[in-house]
C-alpha cells in the first residue's frame, strides 16, 4: 500500500472511534499520535507494510520504543492503540488477522533483568566452532553483541559498512539517530575473521550489504539468531533462559560494576532517558546482597 493509502485507513479509524465510539478529542490526538509513529516507524526501518505485519514485526516496535527510553506506560497506551487500530482493519476486511491480538505487556515491570556472570558469559563465547563457517560467524555475532549491547534487531540490521574494524567502532544507525560504540579486541579480530574467511562465500546479490547473512546468502533475521543463542546456550549448559538481550543486559551491568558512569553506559545503550539505565543500579545493588548473603560467613546466622 501506498503511504497516501495508510493514511487514509488511519483517516478512517480516527473517524470510527469519533462516530461509532464518541471517543474524545483528547482520545483521537493520542491514538492519532501513536499511530503516526507507528506507520512512520514501518515506513523509515523498511518493516512493511501495516497490513502485512506479523507479532514479530509488532514486537520490534515494542522493542524500539524501549530503545528510544519510552516508559512502560507509554508503550502499554501504544500497544492498546494499535491493537485497537488492527481490531478496526479486521472488521473492515483490510487485514485477515490482528498480529496484536496476542501480545501482552505486564501491567508493571516485574523482575530485573536476567544477567550472565563472567564465567557463563565466557562459556557462551566459547561454543561456536571457529573453524568452521557457521561457528566463525556466530562467534563473530556473539563477540560482536556482548562487546557493544546492542539490540539483536540491530545486530541483524548491520552492514559491512557500520563496522571500522581499523579504529575499532562500530555505528549504530537507525532513521533518527546514530551511536557509536567502542569493540574490544577479541571482537574485532572474531569479525575480521569472518569477513575475510565466512562473508565472501555467499553470492555477492544475495547477500548485499549486510554484515550477517544464513547460510543462503540473506540477511540474518531476529529469529535466526535467537535460536543461535538459545542453541549453544543449552550446549554451555547455562541453565538460564537466556535470550539476545540477555548479553545486552549483562553488558550494561559488567560496565557498571567496573566503574563505567551511567550516562555513558547510557550514551553506548541509545537509551534516550537515563531513567531507561537506571535499571542496572538496581541490578547491581540487588547482585551485591545476594553475593554478601551468600558469601559472608555470619549472614546465615539466624
Amino acid at each position: 500500500m501506498v503511504a497516501a493509502q495508510k493514511r487514509k485507513e488511519l483517516q478512517g479509524f480516527l473517524e470510527y472511534l469519533a462516530k461509532k465510539r464518541s471517543a474524545s478529542q483528547n482520545t483521537l490526538d493520542s491514538y492519532g499520535r501513536d499511530l503516526c509513529h507507528y506507520l512512520d516507524y514501518l515506513e523509515e526501518s523498511g518493516a512493511g507494510s501495516p497490513f502485512s505485519a506479523t507479532e514479530e514485526t509488532l514486537r520490534g516496535y515494542l522493542e524500539h520504543l524501549d530503545g528510544l527510553g519510552r516508559s512502560h506506560a507509554t508503550v502499554m497506551r501504544c500497544l492498546s492503540s494499535i491493537r485497537c487500530y488492527y481490531q478496526y482493519l479486521e472488521e473492515n476486511n483490510l487485514v485477515s488477522g490482528n498480529p496484536a491480538h496476542a501480545l501482552r505487556l505486564e501491567k508493571t515491570p516485574s523482575k530485573l533483568p536476567l544477567i550472565l556472570s563472567s564465567r557463563e558469559i565466557g562459556l557462551l563465547l566459547e561454543q561456536p566452532d571457529a573453524s568452521e563457517p557457521k561457528g566463525c560467524r556466530d562467534r563473530a555475532m556473539l563477540e560482536l553483541l556482548y562487546a557493544t549491547g546492542i539490540r539483536a534487531s540491530e545486530l541483524v540490521c548491520l552492514n559491512v559498512e557500520d563496522v571500522n574494524l581499523r579504529a575499532a567502532l562500530l555505528y549504530c544507525r537507525s532513521a533518527k539517530r546514530e551511536r557509536t560504540v567502542p569493540i574490544y579486541p577479541t571482537a574485532v579480530a572474531a569479525v575480521a575473521e569472518y569477513l575475510s574467511r565466512v562473508r565472501g562465500i555467499a553470492p555477492g546479490e544475495a547477500r548485499g550489504q549486510a554484515l550477517f547473512t544464513n547460510l543462503n546468502g540473506k540477511r540474518l533475521t531476529r529469529q535466526g539468531f535467537w535460536k543461535i543463542v538459545k542453541g549453544y546456550a543449552e550446549q554451555a549448559h547455562i541453565a538460564k533462559e537466556i535470550t539476545p538481550h540477555t548479553l545486552r543486559h549483562s553488558f550494561a551491568l559488567h560496565l557498571l560494576e567496573n566503574g563505567a558512569e551511567l550516562k555513558d553506559i547510557q550514551a553506548m545503550l541509545g537509551h534516550a532517558d537515563i531513567s531507561s539505565t537506571q535499571v542496572y543500579v538496581r541490578l547491581m545493588n540487588e547482585h551485591v546482597k545476594e553475593v554478601y548473603r551468600n558469601c559472608h560467613p555470619r549472614a546465615k546466622i539466624v
